[in-house]
């Protein structure tokens, strides 16, 4: 047996380029991402909260995507960009999302935070690629044709309904995404 205890064909090398760094981690091949991320790389903003994908609290985003990283084996994420809320920023200085949640006061004991921020900012990609919603009109967006889906608080609270706030700061987390959503 390896060193680790694993026997051989239970682990893999795992390549993750995590906030812009490549890291290359052997892990055994029911490692999630999330545990990865927490576990292996001290990356603890993603939250384990129901460990089920029900709840938001570890959303990150993949290859640009919010995924949410408690339902992801890591060994299925080989050779993938992985951005944490950690990962948001440029040093000091806070991605326009966080300043926002910041500015509106959209958190309260903060456990869901990084969650909502990561699905606030792929939401925003989502948005701005025309990709629809259940409450998108059909003459809206990528239906359309026409573009960019516009966020007014309905859409924001549909595309933003897996994510959970035990504390209830949903009017400033929408408060806060429509802010940042604003050229």
């Amino acid at each position: 047996m390896p060193e680790s205890g694993l026997r051989q064909e239970a682990a893999s090398d795992v390549t993750l380029r995590v906030n812009g760094t490549e890291r290359t981690l052997r892990l055994d091949n029911r490692t999630t991402l999330l545990d990865a991320l927490r576990e292996h790389l001290d990356l603890v903003g993603a939250k384990k909260g129901c460990d089920h994908g029900q709840c938001g609290a570890c959303t990150v985003l993949v290859e640009g995507r919010r995924a949410n990283s408690c339902l992801l084996f890591a060994v299925a994420c080989d050779g993938s960009e992985v951005t944490t809320v950690e990962g948001l920023s440029e040093g000091e200085r806070l991605h326009p999302v966080q300043e926002a949640f910041v500015d509106r006061d959209a958190l309260q004991c903060g456990y869901c935070t990084p969650g909502q921020i990561c699905s606030a900012v792929g939401m925003l990609g989502e948005a701005a690629a025309g990709h629809p919603s259940y409450v998108t009109p059909p003459d809206v967006g990528r239906l359309s044709g026409d573009g960019p889906a516009a966020l007014d608080a309905r859409e924001i609270r549909e595309r933003m309904s897996g994510n959970l706030c035990r504390c209830g700061a949903y009017p400033n987390i929408v408060d806060a995404i429509e802010e940042a959503s604003t050229p």
